[in-house]
């Protein structure tokens, strides 16, 4: 597969960036979209021109690191599929693809295709945690969960924190995330205790990093590469306005 690819190429934070056009040549359809970038970056190392530089760590669709844009779709629009996990056999040979970073206030770009993630770990550091004393830990079977509640905290818990909801979304809401993070802890007997101080304070932390305001269009679940569901921003409401309300 040969291919044209227009990719943004930006210096720094401070500098205006732009699209740079260059060509993807002898591409396999069974590498992934990161592997096809390796082979990009190779060409232009050995003609003396600088790579572009980009995120990446697991390449399997854990770590959320491989933020892209591609034609316009966060990871590139293949259902539950992260940048890493999409293959070139889903274009077609001599297709223009365009590559970009995410496109928020709050995810500056650092440099090309690699933007500043850090506000999503302040909203971590800010209640995404227990902090309840629990002592030695107990036995599996001692607390015991529903099936129920179990399911859909391990439906939260995928969130990989990569970033695309925020990027999909109008308003660069990062609702999906913060009700993901809320809900996994909030559903379980050990997150009880510090329930709704944990949703206020995240979502006062959210406000503050500059993310906007949740319309629920729905982009962020449709793009998410873990599928995480609308339904966890309901209870997200559901639990603020509790903890809003609390003394």
């Amino acid at each position: 597969m040969n291919l044209t690819l227009k990719i943004w190429r930006q210096k720094d934070r401070n500098t205006t960036g732009e699209f740079v056009t260059c060509q993807a040549r002898n591409i396999l359809p069974d590498m992934s979209f990161l592997e096809m970038l390796d082979v990009v970056n190779e060409d232009l190392t050995r003609s003396g021109h600088e790579p572009f530089a980009f995120d990446s760590d697991c390449r399997e669709g854990i770590c959320g690191t491989c933020s892209l844009v591609i034609n316009g779709i966060p990871h590139g629009g293949q259902k539950g599929a992260t940048a890493c996990q999409l293959h070139m056999r889903h274009f077609r040979d001599g297709q223009t693809i365009t590559v970009e970073p995410w496109r928020a206030k709050s995810f500056p770009v650092l440099r090309d295709l690699v933007v500043d993630r850090s506000a999503f770990d302040h909203i971590i550091a800010s209640g995404g945690f227990v902090s309840v004393n629990t002592g030695g830990a107990p036995d599996g079977n001692a607390l015991p969960v529903g099936k129920v509640d179990a399911d859909q905290a391990m439906d939260a818990a995928a969130c990989i924190g990569c970033g695309a909801c925020v990027a999909a979304c109008k308003n660069a809401s990062a609702m999906l995330f913060v009700a993901a993070k809320v809900a996994h802890l909030g559903l379980l007997p050990q997150g009880q205790s510090e329930r709704y101080q944990r949703v206020v304070k995240m979502v006062n932390m959210m406000d503050q990093e500059g993310f906007g305001a949740c319309t629920a269009t729905g982009s962020c679940e449709a793009v998410c590469p873990k599928e995480i569901s609308l339904d966890f921003i309901a209870q997200l409401n559901r639990d603020y306005l509790v903890g809003c309300l609390k003394p």
